[in-house]
């Protein structure tokens, strides 16, 4: 039961914001409803595109080897990052124009902790680093060659991260030099998950290599929480993908778990969060895809652009679904 604090301050912020949140939607839910009447509880869990499949696998066996929520979002998305042939996530993933391998993630658990790590190089997993900034640091984010650093000194393996699959792509792009940076099926980044265990405690995760042949430093939304990644126990939890910097212009994963808060289901959130999108910028060329989950495990994602999917998993099945989206 909330607190008459908390029932007021959620009432006065309704008042203070009104002008900031726009009326929700009547429009038909598409939301996936947790069915089970016994409870509200997990494991339930969502990952951004097809590689998510694979993630939330392993996530639920972590989960049931007696794993926790933590540990299952972290070594979910590692099996992505680990994975050679993927070019938008860990080993493999597309270098920046010079060349450069540079890696984003940040992890976040039901008690409002998080770290991250962003451009880092030559290290293959960045969630775990991400994990240990924010266990082993008094900081939320490191950077560059200090998150470098620190991985190292945490006894991470130095590691080349540029294979010859993404060299090779990279040579032809240096070709045209030709900059794209829509992101859609064909070209999908970043793999955001979140998770429900048992208890109802919801986690998150995020981790990408970023645009591809992006200028060197450039730094998108998967390592920002707020942006790419965002928990609130007592509300749910959202995480992005796709064009980083429209996703930080509208603090995306935030505004759609504050938007929870307020009453919207999880679709309903990822909807407005779109159209705040589509109403700063022209989207013809740009992809950005939202997906939620809120404290009573239903389930919802939007993007601009059809072509954005999710795994979602539940009672040991696991299904693709494709996501709503606002762009006819």
């Amino acid at each position: 039961m909330r607190s008459n604090r908390r029932a007021f301050v959620s009432k006065l912020s309704l008042s203070a914001l009104g002008l900031f949140f726009t009326k929700k939607s009547n429009a038909q839910s598409q939301d996936i409803v947790n069915n089970d009447a016994s409870s509200n509880k997990g494991p339930i869990f969502v990952s951004t595109w097809k590689h998510g499949v694979q993630a939330n696998k392993e996530a639920l066996r972590i989960l049931k080897e007696g794993g926790s929520g933590l540990d299952a979002v972290e070594y979910g998305v590692r099996i992505i990052e680990a994975d050679p042939d993927n070019t938008s996530v860990g080993m493999g993933g597309l270098p920046d124009r010079t060349g450069k391998v540079t890696l984003d993630a940040c992890i976040m658990g039901p008690d409002g902790n998080c770290g991250a790590v962003c451009m880092l190089e030559d290290i293959k997993h960045p969630i775990s680093v991400a994990r240990m900034v924010m266990e082993n640091t008094e900081h939320v984010m490191l950077a560059s060659a200090g998150a470098r650093e620190f991985a190292l000194n945490m006894g991470f393996k130095k590691e080349n991260l540029l294979t010859k699959k993404s060299k090779k792509l990279w040579k032809e792009w240096k070709e045209t030099a030709a900059y794209k940076p829509i992101v859609n099926v064909e070209n999908h980044d970043t793999i955001g998950m979140l998770a429900m265990d048992a208890n109802g405690d919801i986690f998150g995760s995020c981790t990408t290599s970023g645009l591809a042949y992006k200028k060197r430093g450039r730094i998108g939304d998967s390592p920002i929480i707020g942006a790419g990644l965002f928990i609130d126990n007592e509300v749910g939890g959202a995480v992005a993908t796709g064009l980083g910097e429209s996703i930080i212009k509208v603090a995306g994963a935030a505004i759609i778990v504050e938007l929870m808060r307020h009453g919207y289901s999880p679709l309903e959130a990822c909807k407005e969060a779109i159209n705040r999108i589509k109403s700063k910028e022209d989207v013809s060329n740009i992809q950005v895809g939202f997906l939620a989950m809120n404290k009573g495990g239903e389930v919802g994602s939007a993007s601009i652009h059809k072509g954005f999917n999710y795994a979602y998993t539940i009672n040991d099945e696991t299904t693709l679904v494709d996501s709503h989206y606002l762009s006819k």
